[in-house]
């Protein structure tokens, strides 16, 4: 899949084909809930070997969605990005908001309620960007769950163990801990 590059160390894996991926060849089956390795094996191997066709999927899933509800979506953003800067930069650690929230009480709880207000009437818009985003974790999730591994898929991923190849997958699963013998 890839090969380490002398610049960055990383290169993007081969698109896989769409009958691969999920028509001629792909194979389904539910994978057995009481043998959690296996199936996080499973799930771990077909995220690395379908890394490009999720990042794919995900863009074109967060674009239909996106053009479905533009207006919303741009407002949900908007919305989250507005009360995370809010929350960040009214944390203790910031002495120039904590001293306004001892000096102005009053005014503090107002910006609270402004920010539950915003937050109940942008509800609808924060739902439609949360769903933006995590339809396609979803898909990807139930995709690589259901999808039993060819022959082909456990080539390369020993291929890929064996020359210690580095992937964007690869490394954001080694990260999290759930891939050790890739790196």
């Amino acid at each position: 899949m890839f090969k380490p590059t002398k610049d960055n160390g990383m290169e993007f894996a081969p698109l896989r084909t769409l009958g691969d991926f999920v028509l001629e060849s792909a194979r389904f089956q539910l994978p057995n809930f009481k043998d959690l390795d296996k199936w996080g094996y499973r799930v771990t191997n077909n995220l690395l070997y379908y890394q490009s066709n999720y990042f794919l999927m995900s863009l074109l899933v967060f674009a239909i969605i996106g053009a479905l509800h533009p207006v919303k979506m741009v407002y949900g953003l908007a919305t989250i990005t507005i009360l995370i800067l809010i929350f960040w930069y009214t944390t203790n650690e910031n002495p120039m908001a904590s001293d306004f929230k001892k000096n102005h009480p009053i005014v503090s709880i107002l910006f609270v309620l402004g920010g539950i207000y915003l937050v109940m009437n942008m509800l609808d818009s924060i739902v439609v960007f949360f769903i933006g985003i995590l339809f396609p974790f979803s898909a990807i999730f139930i995709h690589s769950s259901l999808r039993l591994r060819s022959v082909k898929n456990k080539l390369v991923n020993q291929a890929e163990n064996y020359k210690l190849t580095q992937t964007p997958m690869g490394f954001f699963l080694k990260e999290l801990g759930l891939r050790t013998d890739v790196f």
